[in-house]
């Protein structure tokens, strides 16, 4: 089925062909795909003879297309109208031009998508950051600096708006030229958990909020690692910072690898639960890594991606590292010694930590790399 452009709302009677393909009762999203790949769209499936769906879909299937639509469509449609017409939301369906291109790839691509925030983040290069929603204080610490070094690259942060590794990955994501994106288990109208309340409103306006579950969708368990699959299609590769030998993240990987996408996971100590997940994807084949670097050349992106404000010259690092000495020293005083306001300062430390030039050191130190 070719992408074309559309308004960003389909018409209410293209609208209501999409929500009512998305309901039919025995048509799951492997078969609708095969339909529009026959019929090009919903509304030339529902217009099609019983004889012409049988070329796609079996006898109880062609009448369940037949049947006449819900009683409340009318109603949903009206409702995904007037949640659109609100600031900031929208509707992408899957022949829209604006629908991820990596998403548009997998099997069970979502037919409909809930965007609220920026969509265009989703059509930049993305990672997956995913890991335990118990995670240690470690653990979110890494996820977040890796995030936000990833993210200042240009990298944009995908995750699923849960506790521990999601939040902090989210958090770091959000820091970065990359910016994030959320992608939810439930309607694009609900939050979820409401702890992470004001961490998606910041997405919501400063990033992006993905779903592709019906207004309203409360929070059910079978949906959440339904979802991973599109944390995964969305991004070009999925890293797993910290996770237990049954973690849902392991999920997520399994099924990055099934789409083709790189998986990498960060090792931690053997003797800790919530480095087993990790390692083990590491003996099955994911990629270890260790730093934001790391994931970056392994994607082939170099840092002359990092964000503007970050880049830097010749006599610019030299003076930096000499100010650094051979000492760790505090971020904040490196910046008094350069008369550079802080802020300023941290992105292109985050450049000079990319160019294998410094490292960063627990308690929030940094220390110049000798070659």
């Amino acid at each position: 089925m070719q992408a074309t452009e559309s308004s960003p709302l389909p018409t209410a009677s293209a609208l209501g062909a999409w929500l009512r393909l998305e309901q039919t009762d025995g048509v799951g999203l492997i078969t609708a795909h095969a339909l529009l790949a026959r019929f090009q769209t919903p509304q030339a499936i529902f217009a099609a003879s019983h004889a012409e769906l049988l070329t796609v879909v079996t006898p109880a299937r062609a009448r369940a297309l037949l049947a006449p639509p819900s009683a409340g469509l009318a109603a949903q449609v009206d409702a995904v109208q007037a949640w659109c017409a609100q600031p900031g939301n929208r509707l992408l369906t899957f022949d829209h031009g604006d629908y991820p291109p990596l998403l548009r790839q997998i099997a069970a691509a979502p037919l409909m998508l809930y965007v609220k925030g920026k969509p265009a983040l989703l059509q930049r290069p993305a990672v997956a950051v995913v890991g335990s929603r118990n995670a240690s204080v470690m653990g979110r610490q890494t996820a977040e600096r890796m995030a936000h070094a990833l993210a200042e690259a240009g990298v944009t942060i995908v995750s699923g708006l849960a506790l521990g590794i999601d939040a902090a990955a989210h958090a770091g994501g959000l820091a970065g030229e990359g910016g994030t994106v959320a992608v939810i288990g439930t309607g694009a109208d609900r939050i979820y958990p409401a702890s992470n309340e004001a961490l998606a409103r910041r997405i919501a306006e400063h990033g992006c909020i993905v779903s592709e579950y019906a207004l309203g969708t409360p929070p059910l368990r079978d949906n959440f690692p339904r979802r991973n699959r599109v944390i995964s299609g969305l991004a070009r590769a999925v890293l797993v910072v910290e996770a237990a030998a049954r973690s849902g993240s392991l999920i997520t990987a399994r099924l990055a690898a099934s789409q083709d996408r790189d998986v990498y996971a960060m090792p931690g100590s053997v003797h800790a639960s919530l480095s087993k997940g990790c390692h083990r994807l590491i003996r099955d084949g994911a990629k270890l890594v260790e730093t934001a670097a790391d994931v970056l050349s392994e994607l082939h992106i170099g840092i002359d991606t990092v964000a503007t404000g970050s880049h830097f010259d010749d006599s610019f690092v030299d003076r930096v590292l000499l100010a650094m000495g051979d000492q760790p020293i505090r971020p904040e005083t490196l910046a008094a010694h350069l008369q550079q306001p802080a802020a300023e300062l941290q992105g292109q430390l985050l450049a000079l930590e990319l160019a294998g030039l410094l490292e960063r050191l627990p308690g929030g130190w940094i220390q110049r790399l000798r070659r």
